[in-house]
């Protein structure tokens, strides 16, 4: 197999699409030569130390693709970034998004059994919610050989996925499984009017987001697969089976552009598929890591990982002759994308992570200036700002964009969160302690404000101020020294 040399590719164009998806400026858009090799260095350490056929790496920051290269070679030229890959279970993030636009169609609830929607599954009570966290306890293979690198017609009917014990743990214990995004295809395809899902993804994601490359079964230009021998330089060719059933478990191909936009879309949502409030409550942690660390962890669909004091929210992806990787940092808006074509070798997750950690060692991100928010202010809501107090302890709320609010501890140690304002008059926790949780603004009978109802906390102007409401009430005798 001849191996071509390392490139970086030319220089990307942006990858983001629809509202809050705008490259950054031109000044901005081009990495220092440093960086690029720095970049260039890491990728190519990871090729010849995971001894892979070929790889490929890219870097999207502020909604562009800011680098891109290759190493290795894909039928003797460098891969490029139209070379399909298959990525594995990196396709689950694609199904999750698919079921929280059912949610936010109002066609399903997180909190749903699935057997509400999927007769004669035989984990009827698992909810949705738990499928996508892989928290219902189901068996993390389904029934038969290696479903990876065998036909899916071994299994026609989704009763075949399961063996006579499909629930191993009890649920709320995080148990990667596999199978539960087998019956989360199905769900999409139930509530789709039986469209495959496949058909789903590419009406409802896949055009819109102009992620063309990204297949159910590879188109060329593609990548072979390979098993590497662990103790010689010699290659072996993996079979690339369609695993039916268990496709939405990791059936997709995709390339190095295509995932460039779907990294950008990960981190700031498109309202014409996913909105931004939705894509933050899917990468928002869902239950306990399986290790009982918070060095990794799980939300709804997409994977968790500390590292160096970040916290990533992404993918990794094996297929038999694949290995793939994406890695977000959501806080500084960066992301690492890696694709590789052998089973095992290389740590492209590891790698993912890492061409994130050079990017912002090398170039700290520049924040966006201060901009006073679009009018007409409402002086009703700038009279609620400022110090509020939860019995003795200061908080302060802060008004921002779309009528939200953020409130914040004052004295250092607190919970903190930001609220969606709702048609209603309320307003809906998006993080934190409160995330969920219904702020609300109550008045006396003269109409004036008289405290804040948050989860059943009272906060009040003043630390406990003996006109409000507060529970078990104050002593008359006051404050006393």
């Amino acid at each position: 197999m001849t191996i071509a040399q390392s490139t970086e590719f030319p220089r990307p164009e942006p990858v983001g699409h629809g509202p809050g998806a705008v490259g950054t400026p031109d000044e901005f858009a081009e990495l220092l030569p440093q960086t690029r090799r720095a970049l260039l260095h890491r990728l190519a350490v990871g090729q010849a130390e995971g001894r892979a056929p070929s790889m490929t790496g890219a870097v999207v920051r502020d909604g562009r693709a800011v680098w891109t290269g290759g190493r290795g070679a894909v039928a003797g030229e460098v891969p490029h970034g139209d070379v399909q890959y298959r990525i594995g279970s990196l396709t689950k993030t694609f199904v999750a998004v698919l079921v929280l636009r059912l949610r936010d169609e109002g066609l399903l609830r997180l909190e749903d059994p699935v057997g509400r929607y999927l007769e004669g599954t035989p984990v009827p009570d698992a909810t949705i919610a738990q499928l996508l966290s892989h928290s219902a306890g189901l068996a993390a293979e389904p029934r038969g050989p290696w479903w990876e690198r065998t036909a899916g017609e071994l299994r026609p009917e989704p009763a075949d996925l399961f063996d006579e014990r499909p629930q191993r743990l009890s649920a709320g214990r995080h148990h990667y499984s596999n199978v539960g995004y087998a019956l989360l295809g199905a769900l999409v395809e139930r509530l789709r009017d039986g469209a495959p899902w496949g058909e789903v993804l590419r009406r409802e994601v896949l055009e819109p987001l102009g992620m063309d490359r990204t297949t159910l079964r590879p188109e060329k230009p593609y990548a072979s697969g390979w098993a590497v021998h662990p103790w010689a330089d010699a290659l072996l060719p993996e079979p690339a089976e369609d695993t039916g059933l268990m496709g939405p478990a990791g059936q997709l191909w995709s390339t190095l552009q295509d995932l460039c936009r779907w990294a950008a879309f990960l981190l700031r949502g498109d309202a014409r598929v996913l909105g931004a409030a939705s894509m933050a409550e899917m990468r928002a942690p869902a239950v306990p890591p399986e290790s009982g660390t918070w060095d990794a962890g799980y939300g709804l669909g997409v994977q968790h990982l500390r590292r160096e004091g970040r916290l990533l929210v992404g993918h990794q992806g094996s297929m038999p002759g694949f290995l793939a990787a994406l890695w977000a940092d959501a806080e500084e808006d960066v992301a690492g994308v890696v694709l590789t074509n052998c089973t095992s070798g290389p740590a492209a997750g590891a790698l993912a992570a890492d061409l994130t950690g050079i990017v912002l060692a090398h170039e700290p991100r520049i924040p966006e200036p201060w901009r006073p928010l679009p009018g007409p202010l409402d002086p009703e809501l700038l009279a609620l700002t400022g110090p509020w107090y939860w019995g003795a302890n200061p908080h302060a709320l802060r008004l921002r964009a779309e009528r939200g609010l953020e409130l914040t501890p004052l004295s250092g140690a607190g919970r903190s969160s930001r609220f969606r304002a709702e048609e209603d008059g309320t307003w809906t926790g998006l993080d934190g302690y409160y995330a969920g949780e219904t702020l609300r603004v109550r008045r006396d009978r003269e109409g004036a404000v008289s405290h804040l109802d948050l989860g059943t906390f009272v906060f009040t102007r003043g630390p406990y101020e003996p006109s409000a409401p507060v529970p078990g009430g104050v002593d008359p005798e006051g404050w006393r020294v």
